[in-house]
C-alpha cells in the first residue's frame, strides 16, 4: 500500500477547551500509532489544519472520520498526494498551537500575518507545516 499525505483545513463549529483539544489529541495519537500514522496538528480556536500521513486505506479511513465529526466544518482538502517517506515520522500527532508568535510565518506562506489556513495553497500549507514542525524540534 503506497504511503500518502492528506492535509485539510476545518472550521471549528463549538468553542474547544483545552480539555476537549487534549482529549482529541489523545484519540488522534492512539488511533494513528494503532494505524501506523503520523502527522501534524495547529488550531487556534477558530480552525485546524492538519496533515495526516500513512497507507492511503488508514488515510482515507481517518480522513472520513474526520468528516462527520461534528466539531468541524467547511472541511476542505487541500493536498492529497503519494509521498515517498514521511515527514512527521516522529509523532503520532504533533500539536502546534497558532499564536501571536506565528505572525511570520503566517505571513511567509500567506497574503496575511492572521492564521487563516483557507487562505493557504496546499503547497504552501504543507511548507508552513514543515516550518512548524522544525520550530518544535528545535524548541
Amino acid at each position: 500500500m503506497f504511503l500518502t499525505r492528506l492535509i485539510y483545513v476545518s472550521t471549528v463549529t463549538d468553542f474547544i477547551n483545552e480539555s476537549s483539544l487534549e482529549d482529541i489529541l489523545k484519540k488522534a495519537r492512539l488511533h494513528n500509532a494503532k494505524n501506523g500514522m503520523t502527522g501534524i496538528l495547529c488550531f487556534n480556536n477558530n480552525y485546524f489544519i492538519q496533515c495526516i500521513e500513512g497507507s492511503r486505506e488508514s488515510v482515507n479511513e481517518t480522513y472520513n472520520k474526520i468528516v462527520t465529526d461534528t466539531r468541524h466544518s467547511n472541511i476542505v482538502i487541500i493536498e492529497y498526494c503519494e509521498i515517498y517517506s514521511r515527514e512527521f515520522s516522529s509523532w503520532d500527532m504533533a500539536y502546534v498551537p497558532a499564536t501571536k508568535n506565528m505572525g511570520p510565518i503566517n505571513l511567509k506562506f500567506s497574503t496575511s500575518t492572521e492564521f487563516n489556513p483557507y487562505n493557504i495553497p496546499g503547497s504552501a500549507a504543507f511548507q508552513m507545516l514543515l516550518e512548524l514542525r522544525n520550530s518544535l524540534i528545535s524548541a
